[in-house]
């Protein structure tokens, strides 16, 4: 059910508001309206429809590396200059992502950060890369094995039957992989696939290195009627009202109480301003987003911002450290090979590659740096002339360990276009990430060597390290080629941003409890990846909808008992 009036207000009380629709919007919207619950769901962007998903009109292919001569041009020439420094920009899915122009940010001149976001009714499900994997108790006991940070509030087998649940919903491609004890597998809908280049690849590299595995992506099956299957499936208990364009700007509290009460959004068109009222708010817009949110719902119950009793909100931000090794085969001149054995996507064609699971510290400090990195790769998947060698890709994101420092918070000087505090984000790389690095650009280098294949280049967050760029360039393209593979490589391009309102154990040193709750105001749940209380070298989307899924359990049981519409003597208010 999608009804407002004809003035776009919302005159009815819900049993739940969402605001956000992509990774854990989605999934809210299905677990609280399957379980009996009428739910208003709050989007900032519009709904697509067929028409802007006209495949992308590409002429002959180009040689790889002067795709990325054409960032300035691109930053100069649309309104996502900042969004357009990524080296992995394509058309099928940045036509997705915001307007830099009237959602802005800000960040430290010695520290660069790229915000790469959507506002759709399904959020970044449109423009993601699709790979979903699960975390495990290397993740989510990380603390206890290396003794910095803090654990998660639960372990690997309270979140696997939401996994499950989840995996089961988008439908997700992959393969059981023996001896790969991190990520996890997970219950798949059909094989992952690896193409003759990677299948080549594995055999090189588990014959040099058995300690590193390469396996097929793990990904999510195209939605063809363009719809999140959870919102597709939201929609048919008719128990959900979607309204979009719907930019929320604060979340409502009740003085007596201190329980929220709904949220006030601003109309994105006309830009006037609405109130809802919900029993619960699920809080689900993003990490970043729902920070500057929660920062910008002050009152005077809540003067430094909403479930920020304790000041960490924003604090302990998170993203991963990026290592980009690119290279030829020229054995196969313009080889393409089939990309996977899922049904093939139209718009966006189809997802595949290889991924290297994390091996560092697996079992207890074995390196000089804390955590590690994993690899998600391609080979011989991406158009070339048919003159050209097949092009051979890979990169390594390694996990950033939480700090105090990096933060977000509300700018004191800009705006969005409806007048909303921007967000600062203040995301600094340590030594650590440093040495991460330096481990993962050997690594990469000597893989690629093993593996027969010409390095083009290898770059990183700090850099880039290749003595010598693109062999084939002049100089004038290689100098070209440096400036700009700087302004892409900065934090934020992993897209894997988490934290800012952590959950944990105790409410002095977090912001949510186990079921992503808050502990000031206990109808207010928080379950993107703000919650997370430590990163991951996997990527976060799969696990922030198990952690909805869970805390919707929670929801549904304590709405039904009348324990969140009523203030507790052990919360904090």
């Amino acid at each position: 059910m999608d009804t407002t009036d004809s003035t776009g207000n919302i005159d009815r009380h819900f049993d739940a508001v969402v605001i956000g629709s992509g990774p854990a919007g989605s999934t809210a919207v299905r677990e609280l309206t399957a379980a009996g619950m009428d739910v208003l769901l709050l989007e900032a962007g519009r709904e697509l429809t067929e028409e802007d998903f006209t495949p992308p009109v590409y002429g002959k292919p180009k040689p790889m590396g002067m795709d990325i001569m054409t960032r300035a041009k691109r930053m100069l020439g649309s309104r996502q200059f900042n969004q357009a420094r990524r080296s992995f920009y394509s058309d099928s899915s940045s036509r997705f992502l915001v307007d830099d122009l009237a959602n802005p940010y800000t960040y430290p001149v010695d520290a660069p950060y790229l915000w790469v976001r959507s506002r759709l009714l399904g959020g970044r499900m449109h423009a993601y890369g699709r790979v979903l994997q699960r975390m495990s108790d290397v993740d989510f006991k990380a603390a206890s094995l290396d003794g910095v940070g803090t654990d998660w509030p639960f372990e690997y087998a309270d979140l696997a039957p939401y996994y499950d649940r989840v995996e089961e919903l988008v439908g997700v491609y992959g393969d059981a992989d023996p001896g790969v004890e991190h990520p996890p597998a997970g219950k798949y809908v059909g094989p992952g696939h690896l193409n003759e280049m990677e299948q080549e690849f594995k055999q090189v590299v588990e014959s040099r290195w058995p300690e590193r595995h390469v396996i097929s992506w793990r990904f999510q099956a195209p939605f063809l009627d363009r719809v999140p299957p959870g919102i597709r499936e939201a929609r048919k208990t008719g128990r959900l009202t979607i309204r979009t364009g719907a930019v929320v700007s604060r979340i409502t509290t009740n003085r007596r109480t201190g329980l929220a009460t709904g949220a006030v959004f601003i109309d994105a068109d006309t830009k006037r301003e609405h109130r809802v009222t919900a029993d619960v708010v699920m809080l689900c817009a993003s990490a970043i987003e729902s920070v500057r949110l929660l920062l910008n719902s002050g009152s005077g119950r809540h003067p430094g911002g909403l479930a920020n009793s304790n000041g960490l909100v924003g604090h302990y931000l998170m993203e991963q450290s990026m290592t980009l090794g690119f290279g030829d085969d020229a054995r196969r001149p313009g080889y393409f090979g089939p990309s996977s054995q899922c049904e093939p996507d139209p718009f966006y064609g189809n997802s595949g590659g290889f991924l290297i699971p994390r091996y560092q510290n697996l079992h207890g400090q074995t390196e000089a740096y804390k955590r590690g990195y994993s690899f998600q790769g391609l080979a011989g998947r991406v158009p070339v002339p048919e003159d050209s060698p097949a092009m051979f890709g890979f990169g390594a994101g390694g996990e950033m360990l939480s700090q105090y420092g990096n933060h977000v918070s509300l700018s004191r000087r800009v705006k969005d276009k409806w007048g909303i505090p921007a967000a600062h984000i203040v995301c600094r790389p340590d030594d650590n990430d440093r040495a991460m690095v330096d481990a993962a650009v050997r690594d990469v280098t000597e893989m690629m060597e093993a593996g027969g294949y010409r390095t083009n280049f290898v770059a990183s967050t700090f850099g880039v390290h290749s003595k010598r760029v693109w062999p084939d360039f002049n100089p004038v393209q290689r100098a070209m080629f440096r400036v700009g593979i700087r302004m892409s490589l900065m934090m934020g391009v992993s897209i894997h941003e988490a934290g800012g309102a952590r959950m944990g154990h105790d409410p002095a040193t977090s912001v949510l409890n186990g079921v992503c709750q808050s502990w000031d105001v206990p109808n207010l749940f928080v379950t993107d990846a703000a919650s997370f209380p430590t990163g991951s070298t996997e990527g976060p989307a799969l696990t922030i909808m198990a952690v909805t899924a869970r805390a919707c359990d929670y929801v549904a049981r304590a709405h039904a008992s009348g324990e969140l519409t009523r203030p507790t003597q052990d919360v904090v208010l």
